[in-house]
């Protein structure tokens, strides 16, 4: 027994009997794992680096009944365009078939389970597997087998054989306003009931129907808990202490006007704030990261220009399970999560714009777009943060986070200071893994 099992086995005093396990083949989690009693304001840190509870979300969250966002229907534009991308570790493609219409599949031939689709992005009239050559057309359905009648009266598959039986497997899918999501589950939720009406109003404020254009891609590996980054983004009170960007320039500041919203379950937020002015106060008094005295050599990065309604000039929308919406300035991108093992993921960043956009708003995009990313003058402070989070709790699994700021609610506040929406996303996660 390694030492974290002991000290698990030790705090919890659980024993494992046969016939716990549930459907999704995992030992029962109310029993494995138990949650400090009557208290939201504590995550333990085992969350973050257990195996077989990671095992577990893979089933019950990203396998589950969940919408997972896989792709802009622009990196798809023609028939044959496909987009290699991952819904938690199980790899998928999204290609657009001979009737114009958007099929997600999983990325495995139906005969040996061979990953067919190595490239991020191209165009094609079929899938071929490498390994004994099954092919497969736009829809996913299998159109031949090398040797199914066998040669010489030799070998063949048997006479029952059906190629219409060993189509890749179709994901539901959804397209909304130019993005797409995806589910592995037979009936999921309408898209519309799986965000609400509040998180849907604001999908459709950045998603509102112009056709989309990438710019670019940013991707980077940053070795912590996929979960860490989805709290980061759920967080305004970090907004405003670890970047020194935002507080030095006033991008996202506790003195600024701001707000955040979540759905009834927890599963969704958006923090919302107003751009303010680089300069000395009450707040940024107390802050050592405040440099009232940093000037940028351009400062066009910081060059908003108005296109939404309202004065908001950030709105950052988490969509369980995987993806970031970003609006801030005239910034705009999806920001994919994509778990690999318990202490570690992908993250890739999707920037762009509308296509009908002039050129000068598109550069304008372009540039703003470097405040964010792996090595972006605010981004680069996340990644590494998270990376010095899951440093320093993987060696004490029977200590807990405290989320207390703002207290216990669980309710949308008009101010930064509160870690409401990282509670309420908690509440929600064990009723889905049953802690």
């Amino acid at each position: 027994m390694t030492v974290y099992r002991l000290v698990k086995y030790l705090q919890m005093q659980v024993i494992q009997t046969e016939g716990e396990a549930g459907m999704d083949g995992a030992v029962g989690a109310s029993a494995r794992w138990q949650w400090p009693v009557g208290d939201e304001a504590r995550v333990p840190y085992w969350v973050y680096t257990d195996p077989d509870l990671y095992a577990l979300e893979q089933a019950r969250i990203f396998s589950g009944p969940t919408w997972s966002y896989v792709a802009l229907a622009s990196e798809v534009p023609d028939v044959g365009s496909f987009k290699r991308t991952a819904i938690g570790e199980r790899p998928v493609v999204v290609v657009r078939g001979a009737d114009g219409t958007i099929r997600v599949v999983e990325n495995r031939c139906a005969h040996r389970g061979v990953k067919f689709c190595q490239q991020d992005f191209g165009t094609t009239t079929e899938f071929l597997c490498p390994y004994h050559q099954w092919r497969y057309d736009l829809a996913g359905a299998l159109t031949s087998v090398p040797y199914r009648r066998g040669l010489k009266g030799q070998g063949g598959m048997p006479k029952e054989f059906r190629l219409e039986d060993h189509s890749l497997k179709q994901l539901k899918v959804v397209e909304r306003g130019g993005a797409v999501f995806a589910s592995f589950a037979e009936a999921p939720p309408t898209f519309e009931d799986y965000l609400g009406p509040k998180m849907l109003g604001y999908f459709d404020r950045l998603f509102n129907g112009r056709p989309l254009e990438v710019l670019g891609y940013s991707r980077q590996r940053i070795p912590g808990n996929w979960k860490l980054m989805l709290e980061n983004i759920k967080d305004p009170y970090h907004a405003g202490t670890l970047h020194v960007f935002f507080v030095t320039f006033g991008l996202f500041r506790a003195d600024q006007p701001s707000r955040i919203e979540m759905d009834d379950t927890g599963m969704h937020a958006v923090l919302v704030s107003q751009k303010g002015e680089q300069v000395a106060n009450e707040v940024t008094s107390n802050l050592g990261q405040f440099q009232g005295d940093l000037r940028l050599a351009d400062p066009r990065i910081l060059d908003p220009v108005k296109e939404f309604a309202g004065p908001e000039t950030v709105v950052m929308q988490t969509l369980w399970p995987n993806v970031i919406l970003q609006q801030q300035t005239n910034s705009l991108s999806t920001r994919q999560i994509q778990p690999r093992g318990p202490g570690a993921f992908d993250f890739v960043w999707t920037h762009f714009t509308y296509a009908d956009d002039t050129p000068e708003m598109k550069q304008r995009r372009l540039r703003q777009a470097n405040l964010f990313g792996p090595a972006g003058l605010v981004s680069v402070d996340d990644g590494e943060v998270i990376e010095m989070a899951q440093q320093g709790l993987v060696g004490y699994p029977e200590a807990a986070a405290v989320v207390e700021m703002g207290g216990y609610s669980v309710d949308d506040t008009q101010h930064q200071l509160t870690e409401a929406a990282i509670r309420k996303l908690y509440r929600h996660y064990r009723q889905v893994m049953g802690i």
